[in-house]
């Protein structure tokens, strides 16, 4: 109580200096705030004061050079489960010194905010208010203490238009608490503790920091909460901060750099995060807006970064690229959509096939059926809705057609192989009931690899494809034109093609004349495709 008083009565007599204009050195919002309750109380307006800065060679509270505070000790402990007292927190020269002194502020009731004079004076202010200016006043710009003395100067007067964000002194007190807020959450996501060995005794872990704002001691708390009894150091080049397992121990600096940090599972780190970067996906813009570029040197991964930006830009983009993207040159050029495809190996079972989307809304693949020495293998577009739901190809609508033009044409079904070019069906909603929808080119380029390994293994004579779908497929043209081959054989790959319509295609042209027409270019398809395989003879010989 005697140094409570004593603090008091420096601060009644630093009233009178600051009144015949002498200046006040503050250290921190402790300081700050007895020195106000005592100039408001002395009616000192905001401009007959002069506040200097602790780089001004300032203690705690100099009012002139004949009212000198206490000397302060180097380290101050503090209890994160005790706060300190007022008495603790005036003893202290610390920039960062740790107010968590008692509310000055309390509210009387839920209708409106009370405040409580403090000791020898009546000055009152509100809870929001208080909390507003301690949290204002880590934020580190050259006249902080001068300005909220300001704001609580116009309070006192009754202008609690100050609190507002429209009013000019509001709109900075509202920008100096956001902008500290953001140091703390920012100081809480790039911290990044080294581990020290063991042997060498506490603190376990130790990082560095170089805050904006004196956020060092709020900030502390939040990582007493998060590493338990584990013992660390949090060192900036104004404070630091030490956490032992049960009480906090705020000094001054005690590292001069990051550099003197050293974790021996660092490289482990570094190992691990060259391996997960992707050059092909680097956008070091965005990267930068996640990370501003002033905390990258502090990170480990930050002794990284630019040379792999760097060879990210000197060709390194390519590792996480096909083989075949990253071999182009040039900035835009023509593609087919099998050159867009990914290199990747094919799926062992038709049913695992995942090489493009239609499967997540197919019943399940549908292979070809037939006799594995076929000659004439018929090629369609993809299964329908009554395939997709039995797993059998051609065995609706169109299927039933099909089966009278083959035998108009003399042709039997259990001698050929029934086929698509793509395995799952592709359809939209209509109603209750799904609607073919035609493949796209790229799902018949993924599709591919199935219809080719059928090729391989019956080594049909005749295709025939049944459609414009089915001919691209077959031929890997993705130009030709149906009209254009209608009932001419063609020689690929030394195989005999014959082009006709699909049997879907007869069933939804509208008049009859035009439905006997395209029934009559399938029979004929049909029956070249039977005079090619008796004559026994592939294109090359």
């Amino acid at each position: 109580m005697d140094g409570i008083a004593s603090g008091l009565g420096q601060l009644a007599d630093a009233a009178e200096a600051v009144a015949a204009g002498a200046p006040v050195r503050v250290h921190d919002f402790a300081s700050w705030r007895e020195a106000a309750r005592q100039l408001l109380a002395a009616s000192v307006a905001p401009h007959a004061v002069t506040w200097l800065m602790p780089d001004q060679d300032g203690d705690l509270l100099t009012a002139s050079g004949d009212h000198a505070a206490p000397s302060s000790p180097s380290a101050v402990n503090v209890s994160p489960a005790t706060p300190a007292t007022p008495a603790m927190t005036a003893a202290t020269a610390d920039l960062f010194g740790n107010d968590a002194a008692a509310p000055t502020v309390l509210t009387p009731s839920a209708a409106a905010p009370r405040s409580v004079p403090a000791a020898g004076t009546g000055v009152r202010i509100s809870r929001q208010l208080m909390d507003m200016l301690q949290k204002a006043a880590c934020c580190r710009v050259p006249d902080r203490w001068a300005f909220l003395y300001r704001v609580v100067w116009r309070w006192r007067q009754g202008e609690q238009v100050v609190l507002s964000a429209a009013d000019e002194d509001g709109s900075r007190l509202h920008a100096m608490v956001k902008a500290v807020r953001r140091e703390e959450h920012d100081m809480h996501a790039y911290i990044r503790f080294r581990e020290r060995a063991e042997a060498d005794g506490p603190p376990r872990f130790v990082a560095w920091f170089e805050p904006a704002h004196d956020v060092l001691p709020q900030v502390a708390q939040h990582f007493v909460s998060r590493m338990g009894k584990v013992s660390w150091l949090i060192a900036t080049p104004d404070a630091s901060v030490l956490w032992d397992g049960a009480a906090l121990h705020l000094s001054g600096p005690l590292l001069r750099s990051e550099a003197e940090l050293i974790d021996a599972g660092e490289a482990l780190w570094l190992t691990y995060y060259r391996s997960i970067f992707n050059p092909a996906r680097l956008n070091a813009k965005l990267m930068e807006s996640h990370i501003p570029s002033r905390f990258w040197k502090n990170l480990p991964e930050g002794q990284v970064v630019p040379a792999m930006v760097t060879q990210a830009a000197a060709g390194a983009r390519r590792t996480g690229q096909t083989v075949s993207v990253g071999q182009r040159h040039g900035t835009t050029i023509a593609i087919t959509a099998a050159q867009a495809q990914p290199q990747r190996e094919a799926p062992s079972a038709l049913a695992q096939c995942r090489r493009c989307p239609l499967w997540q809304h197919a019943t399940q693949a549908v292979a070809g059926v037939g006799p594995g020495d076929a000659r004439i293998m018929l090629v369609g577009e993809q299964p329908g809705d009554q395939e997709d739901l039995a797993g059998l190809p051609f065995i609706g609508p169109a299927g039933q057609l099909l089966d009278r033009v083959m035998d108009a044409a003399g042709v039997e079904r259990r001698a050929v192989y029934l086929t698509n070019a793509v395995k799952h069906f592709k359809w939209e909603p209509r109603g209750k009931r799904r609607l073919h929808k035609t493949p796209a080119q790229r799902e018949v380029e993924a599709c591919s690899v199935w219809l080719e390994q059928e090729l391989l293994t019956v080594d049909p004579l005749v295709i025939v494809a049944l459609g414009s779908t089915a001919l691209k497929a077959v031929l890997g043209n993705a130009h030709i034109h149906l009209k254009d081959v209608l009932g001419q054989p063609l020689a690929h790959q030394g195989r005999w093609v014959v082009a006709v319509y699909h049997p879907s295609y007869v069933l939804r042209v509208p008049d009859e004349a035009s439905k006997q027409q395209a029934t009559q270019v399938m029979i004929a398809g049909l029956q070249m495709a039977q005079t090619l395989t008796r004559a026994g003879r592939s294109p090359a010989s």
